[in-house]
């Protein structure tokens, strides 16, 4: 169950801290190992150590993450749900299903670098920020999946891994996303289930929409852009954003977790005795932001948690970043949408 007490950088549990790779190691370990006994466990530690090293800028070629919606917290929660996903799969699975411990583990590296196409390379320094490549950030990162599996010894698997990747993401239509063997599909299910789970049920969600991710829709041309009938505003601030986070939730409950993915977020339940602390937290956040939406009182959305990114002043720079993209696109004065948006 969740916990009235749950903290900013915690798990829906509150039981593991997801702003630490060591904590979601050793979480994840611990499910791998109970799930498959015996496998080696040595892969999936390094992946996930490398997963920090490219992340916190220590890893050669790379600048380190600087979107400040997609940072090294969101996709350590989505790690951990990738993995209680695969665990309580397994768990009820008949033998002929079962992914089985190397499927899992290509499954692993896969959610660890699914939002690894938001990261600069050393030779791309002067774009601004990673958030510039929110449209096309699932092919980048597929490409460095692609790179990485063979470092690991799972260079068989790339075709299967750059594929299901998109089951995170929108470049790819869903339908089209073709793989060989039906288990490959539930992994991506899995994945994409497990991506959606984390972000939404996240305990500072409706800040992090409002604060984190329309700076990110500015930054990558989502928000605000041109277009052949002049300028095409999909969000004009954050609190625009947020008021259409709950159509937006709808949504994706209808037509990706309950439909495409075939109600894929069930499969935590075996490690809860049935209860499926995600789900609770996701409704718990839509009925708080649609009273906020009936009461008009916006500044109960107080919340501030830290920023898991290489940036030393992740925020400031950000706003600074988003400002000046909104001058560029609607010129200096005035700026309809510069203020307001956090």
């Amino acid at each position: 169950m969740t916990s009235p007490y749950r903290r900013s950088n915690y798990d829906v549990t509150d039981t593991v801290q997801v702003s630490s790779p060591s904590a979601v190691r050793e979480a994840v370990l611990e499910l791998y190992a109970t799930t498959w006994p015996g496998a080696d466990l040595g892969t999936p530690r390094r992946a996930i150590d490398d997963f920090a090293q490219l992340f916190t800028g220590r890893m050669p070629g790379y600048i380190g993450v600087d979107t400040v919606y997609h940072d090294l917290q969101h996709t350590l929660d989505v790690v951990l749900a990738t993995v209680r996903l695969f665990a309580g799969y397994e768990r009820t699975a008949p033998d002929g299903a079962r992914l089985g411990s190397e499927r899992a583990l290509v499954g692993l590296v896969t959610a660890l670098f699914h939002d690894s196409g938001y990261i600069r390379e050393s030779g791309e320094a002067e774009i601004p920020n990673g958030a510039v490549f929110t449209r096309n950030h699932v092919t980048r990162s597929a490409k460095f999946i692609g790179r990485y599996l063979p470092t690991v010894g799972l260079a068989s698997w790339v075709p299967m891994a750059t594929r299901i990747v998109h089951y995170t993401g929108y470049e790819v239509p869903l339908d089209q996303i073709r793989v060989h063997d039906a288990r490959d599909r539930t992994v991506g299910h899995l994945i994409g289930t497990a991506d959606l789970l984390a972000q939404m049920s996240d305990r500072c969600y409706l800040e992090k929409c409002r604060d984190r991710l329309y700076a990110e829709f500015v930054l990558g041309g989502i928000a605000i852009y041109p277009g052949t009938e002049g300028i095409k505003v999909n969000y004009g601030s954050g609190l625009d954003l947020l008021r259409q986070t709950p159509h937006f939730v709808s949504n994706m409950m209808r037509e990706r977790l309950e439909a495409a993915f075939g109600h894929a977020y069930r499969h935590v339940e075996p490690l809860f005795g049935g209860a499926n602390p995600y789900m609770d937290a996701i409704r718990q956040n839509m009925t708080y932001l649609q009273e906020l939406m009936r009461t008009g009182r916006w500044p109960l959305l107080r919340r501030n948690p830290p920023v898991y990114t290489v940036n030393p002043d992740p925020m400031r720079s950000v706003r600074s970043l988003m400002i000046q993209r909104l001058e560029d696109t609607w010129g200096p004065a005035p700026a309809p949408f510069a203020t307001h948006t956090v």
